[in-house]
């Protein structure tokens, strides 16, 4: 017998003039097409979050699926990053930062028993880079100073570590946004293909 498990499905729906029937009508869809499909909706594991930037937005009934109401977040990770309701990255960044600093510690170990500069440098930009990295060209371009200052201290501290200067956060990101805009550029499939226009 073979099982499948589908995970992180998500449905973003725009609500305008409080008319929110579009919206739940989409996740009665849903819910009809997972039973078509032999696919078990985990209520439990689902959440709902609204992201409403007015003074004094109206409180909005509860999301109900399969007669079980959906609990409201303030923030939830989706594909290892963590968006919150204001759409700041603070929270996503603290996660980070945390999980890099812990992997110092490693890097730090690795120094004491005399590793080669060179093998040091692989393994901060595997290990520690890789996170400090994860979709970097969604959040850095939005983040603070106080934020990017956390970040690079971190780097600073890798460093002193190793012993020699590291590519910085900034460099990485410019270098990442302009591949990917390059690789949008040729993709005409691309959703966000018509928003660039080659210079002559």
């Amino acid at each position: 017998q073979l099982l499948k498990f589908a995970d992180d499905t998500t449905v973003i729906g725009l609500i305008q003039d409080g008319d929110e029937s579009a919206y739940r009508q989409e996740v009665k869809e849903l819910t009809v097409w997972c039973s078509h499909n032999n696919l078990e909706l985990s209520t439990l594991k689902t959440v709902e979050m609204t992201v409403d930037f007015r003074k004094n937005p109206p409180a909005l009934p509860p999301l109900t699926i399969m007669d079980s109401t959906v609990m409201t977040v303030e923030t939830f990770r989706f594909l290892g990053n963590t968006i919150s309701q204001d759409l700041k990255w603070d929270i996503h960044i603290d996660a980070i930062v945390k999980k890099a600093q812990q992997r110092l510690f490693f890097l730090r170990q690795l120094r004491k028993f005399n590793l080669p500069q060179e093998l040091l440098k692989q393994f901060y930009t595997a290990i520690i880079e890789s996170v400090l990295c994860t979709s970097i060209t969604v959040w850095f371009g939005s983040a603070t100073k106080s934020d990017l200052r956390r970040l690079h201290r971190t780097v600073r501290t890798a460093e002193r570590i190793i012993g020699t200067t590291l590519p910085t956060l900034q460099e990485l990101y410019l270098s990442r946004v302009s591949k990917k805009a390059g690789k949008i550029t040729l993709d005409p499939s691309h959703p966000a293909h018509s928003l660039f226009e080659l210079l002559p």
